[in-house]
């Protein structure tokens, strides 16, 4: 549970506020003037501080100012709540390190929405700084700088089937997909297609042709209604630029995707008709199944599933039966597949 500190003396608003936070579940320590307020923090060390600015003894600013020389409290996120709406009292928080500054009378919900806020940023630039203190950066770890960078940008709806972009169309960003399924996929002149990447949540896609200067080369849909948010590719190559962390991130998916990619043209050109359809279950059952459970419903199309194996729909069907008939997959009621032997389906012969 959160400890919050509630600096006020307008003993009402403080007690209003105080019950508003405990029944949102976070503990909550109050004092009436700055000096107790002071104190109070020292003792305490609570992960956020509410404070007013016109208070006995010592007022908001001389509080934060006081704690700023406190090294345990020097980054705990401090908010300013006052009635003065002059800049001059909002640029001196600022300038004293508050990080946030609100008018009264504000609505306990926007109180709310800015304290969740502060606590966020706290716990991520906390995590942050633990990563650069390790000389070996995890891929999980990492995708906390993607995560936070697209914090806060708008969000674009993609109903299931609409295209996100096409071959050809000029570079406008790279995209991060919130929540959803989505898939890129390349045609030839005949119109046949073959996906060549599926993505899932928390994943980018769309950074390839920032890096070859060139437009899209390829085209992306929305398997299912998908959540994405986008960011100019000036704002990208700045974060490249400055932070290395990330830098390092996208190194490793663009390695990731040399090595997908050159698996997948080893296997369109050598692999057997069911070592084919076998690597496409697989691949699907660990992007978007591979959850503990070893049983678990691939709900996919039988065009596109044909189109990652790299085959004829046709084709597709009948070595489905045929895994079905060998026990190694299985149909639900509604035609998502079943893996009743992933092992099995691996070790296939070619």
């Amino acid at each position: 549970m959160k400890k919050i500190l509630l600096i006020e003396d307008d003993e009402h608003l403080r007690d209003n506020i105080k019950e508003l936070l405990e029944l949102s579940n976070y503990q909550v320590l109050i004092a009436g003037n700055g000096k107790d307020g002071v104190e109070k923090a020292v003792q305490h060390n609570p992960d956020l501080i509410i404070c007013d600015i016109v208070l006995p003894i010592l007022d908001g600013f001389s509080v934060l100012h006081l704690l700023q020389r406190h090294e345990s409290l020097r980054t705990t996120p401090f908010i300013i709540v006052t009635a003065k709406t002059g800049r001059e009292e909002y640029r001196k928080a600022m300038e004293l390190g508050a990080d946030d500054f609100l008018t009264k009378p504000f609505e306990l919900t926007e109180l709310l929405n800015a304290i969740e806020t502060r606590l966020k940023k706290y716990e991520f630039q906390s995590k942050r700084i633990e990563l650069k203190d390790k000389s070996n950066y995890h891929l999980a770890d990492e995708q906390l700088v993607i995560k936070e960078f697209f914090n806060d940008r708008n969000i674009n709806i993609y109903k299931k089937k609409e295209i996100i972009y096409s071959e050809g169309n000029h570079l406008n960003g790279l995209y991060y997909l919130v929540r959803g399924k989505v898939k890129t996929y390349l045609t030839n002149d005949a119109g046949k297609s073959i996906i060549t990447d599926l993505y899932n949540d928390g994943d980018i896609f769309g950074y390839v042709p920032y890096f070859k200067g060139s437009n899209y080369y390829d085209n992306a849909v929305a398997i299912e209604k998908s959540e994405l948010a986008i960011i100019p590719s000036t704002e990208f190559e700045t974060l490249l630029s400055n932070n290395h962390s990330f830098s390092k991130n996208m190194i490793q998916m663009l390695a990731k995707n040399i090595h997908f990619k050159e698996h997948k043209l080893l296997s369109i050109a050598y692999n057997s008709l069911r070592r084919k359809v076998a690597d496409a279950l697989i691949q699907i059952h660990q992007k978007y199944h591979n959850n503990g459970n070893p049983i678990s419903s691939i709900n996919i199309s039988r065009y596109n599933l044909a189109n990652i194996a790299g085959t004829a729909t046709e084709s597709l069907v009948r070595t489905l039966s045929d895994f079905q008939s060998e026990k190694l997959i299985e149909f639900d009621k509604d035609g998502g597949i079943i893996i009743l032997n992933a092992l099995k389906l691996e070790r296939l012969p070619n």
